[in-house]
């Protein structure tokens, strides 16, 4: 007697396996597990998170260097995902200094928040708007001009010391090779508009930016994109711990 069957559900789990990782290029245990508990969740997901990538503009060099800014920021630190984009990005021709250039942009992150407070704070203590600032500051500021989501006239006015240093890390910290200024723009906007750090003040100052770099609306919608399925990465830590949650009968 032939005892051997094909079990339908495991023909589907299998297709699905292969959709997922031809949409996001890897397969690893949370979704394994993901895969055995609820399929649909794996294959919509699939779907949802590869529709980016899939659909909009920018090359796959450039989306895998906003990953790894996005795996990588202080907001997320998603070392497995920064893991497999740095590769992929590797393997898609960014250089070592695009890499470094992208992670100098994750280090300044973090100021545009302490600049957007510099300016309450001045305004909370009644500095008077025309406070003078040193002309060869204001100068750098000038200079600096839209190119990162810094709005320094509150720090220039409050501790001149702090925006000198911030001016020399964002000018003299980055590799001398590196991204344009349209992708570093490309890169910032994933950065703030990631539901992890959402900075609307400087989502608006470095879309502005970037439009005037010459970089498509469409360009811009993708890196926005691209910031909210990273959601997913809880997902994947409740997979694991629901995996090591299961009795053998469950296995």
């Amino acid at each position: 007697m032939n005892t051997t069957t094909d079990d339908p559900l495991d023909a589907e789990r299998a297709r699905i396996k292969a959709l997922f990782v031809a949409e996001r290029g890897y397969w690893r245990p949370w979704t394994d597990t993901m895969l055995q508990a609820c399929p649909g969740f794996v294959q919509q997901y699939a779907n949802y998170a590869g529709y980016p990538a899939r659909t909009g503009p920018l090359s796959e060099r450039m989306v895998e260097l906003i990953y790894v800014a996005l795996d990588a920021s202080a907001s997320h630190l998603y070392e497995p995902g920064l893991q497999t984009h740095m590769a992929r990005a590797i393997a898609c021709g960014a250089s070592e200094a695009d890499i470094v250039d992208v992670l100098h942009l994750v280090a300044v992150q973090g100021a545009a928040s302490a600049c957007q407070a510099a300016d309450i704070l001045a305004e909370l203590a009644d500095l008077p708007a025309a406070a003078p600032i040193d002309p060869a500051l204001q100068a750098r500021i000038d200079r600096l001009g839209p190119a990162h989501a810094l709005p320094l006239a509150g720090v220039a006015r409050l501790d001149p010391g702090y925006a000198q240093v911030l001016l020399d890390f964002v000018e003299q910290g980055r590799p001398g090779a590196g991204l344009g200024d349209a992708e570093r723009s490309l890169v910032q906007l994933a950065l703030h508009a990631c539901f992890t750090a959402f900075n609307p003040g400087a989502v608006r100052r470095i879309a502005a930016t970037a439009l005037a770099q010459g970089a498509a609306p469409a360009e811009l919608l993708q890196a926005v994109q691209m910031g909210a399925h990273l959601a997913v990465h809880g997902t994947a830590l409740g997979a694991r711990v629901l995996q090591a949650n299961r009795t053998p009968a469950q296995e």
